[in-house]
């Protein structure tokens, strides 16, 4: 009876729940039909920090922050949809390590297209057949994807939001015992972040090279006496076995991505700016192009050079610092490398992620 008491007080509380997020869904309606009078875009980064921020600072628990913030989530997701149909592209295919990041960032609701390659997902948003992309930049232990540093060189898309993910590397096959695997399959960064692992306990099985850690789970469940090294997500989507779970050599493995799109985003009291450029091959050079931001106090947060691929021994140079594009400091820094630089494109002013 005491049960049957609790259940009745939740079902109430459902009903009411129920009620205010249809409540909630109406007005993002009228939202969403203001903003197309205004042109405005419909997924506004600053303004979903910003909600995420206050739901923190409210809440007292017993839910856990990032347990609202995963509600919540699906909340808005269920609400840009309502606002206007969104399409998201991401580097696929579906149960890839981007399509598990695509989802964290933007919910069930939305549709999501999977694209075969990076420059794919670039090309999907330039030309409007998408709204957004999420692609990788770089990964805690392997360090930078250099395709997407190169993309931005010839595209104007911007940053709009970046998501940091935790990986959790999983040897999964259709059979139910390590001592049956002949070979594994899986993408060639994912065998360098479980190098010490399958040197412990699978070194004399053949490692192949796979397109990404779905078509590694694939192989594995079409090849008798084949596994892979995937996600929990590719392990449920394909009917795999897991036969051993956070095989990844740092406990500290941590995938950064981005979401680029068309729009530039607005300040919020934390964020980060990327940007893009090239200097006069001289002694010094790179001192004197990075001095603008030690005089106006930025802080960068990461330099990253590529070369051009157009002429041997020039560089582009990547650079994230904390700050956005139209605070003071950070505005006098770059407008003082833009002078000194012989090309220089700020590729995005974003929140920053968790």
């Amino acid at each position: 009876m005491e049960i049957k008491k609790y259940r009745k007080r939740i079902d109430a509380i459902d009903s009411r729940i129920l009620r205010l997020l249809n409540e909630r869904a109406r007005v993002t309606l009228d939202i969403g039909r203001a903003k197309a009078r205004k042109g405005h875009s419909i997924y506004v980064p600053d303004r979903e920090k910003g909600i995420y921020k206050r739901l923190g600072k409210m809440n007292k628990g017993p839910l856990s922050d990032k347990a609202v913030e995963a509600i919540y989530r699906e909340i808005m997701s269920g609400s840009l949809a309502l606002e206007k149909p969104i399409t998201v592209a991401f580097f696929g295919p579906e149960a890839t390590f981007t399509h598990i990041a695509a989802l964290k960032k933007f919910g069930q609701s939305l549709e999501y297209n999977e694209c075969k390659s990076i420059s794919e997902v670039f090309t999907e948003v330039e030309r409007g057949r998408s709204d957004y992309g999420v692609v990788p930049i770089e990964n805690s232990t392997e360090g930078a994807v250099n395709h997407t540093l190169d993309m931005f060189v010839d595209s104007d898309l911007a940053i709009c939001s970046e998501i940091y993910l935790s990986i959790e590397l999983n040897l999964l096959s259709s059979r139910k015992n390590m001592k049956y695997i002949k070979k594994i399959y899986s993408h060639q960064q994912v065998f360098a972040q479980c190098r010490m692992w399958l040197e412990t306990h699978m070194p004399n099985v053949p490692l192949i090279t796979a397109p990404s850690t779905t078509e590694a789970a694939i192989q594995a469940g079409r090849t008798k006496g084949a596994g892979a090294i995937a996600s929990r997500l590719a392990a449920e989507k394909y009917g795999l076995n897991i036969l051993a779970r956070g095989i990844q050599d740092s406990s500290h493995n941590i995938t950064r991505f981005l979401v680029i799109g068309r729009q530039h985003v607005r300040q919020t009291s934390h964020d980060k700016t990327s940007v893009l450029f090239t200097m006069q091959d001289k002694a010094g050079a790179l001192h004197d192009m990075l001095m603008p931001f030690k005089k106006n106090r930025v802080n960068l947060t990461k330099i990253e050079s590529r070369p051009s691929k157009k002429k041997a021994w020039k560089y582009y140079f990547y650079v994230d610092l904390d700050g956005h594009k139209d605070d003071s400091r950070v505005k006098k820094a770059l407008a003082a490398l833009k002078k000194k630089a012989l090309l220089f494109k700020v590729l995005g002013s974003y929140p920053k992620a968790q």
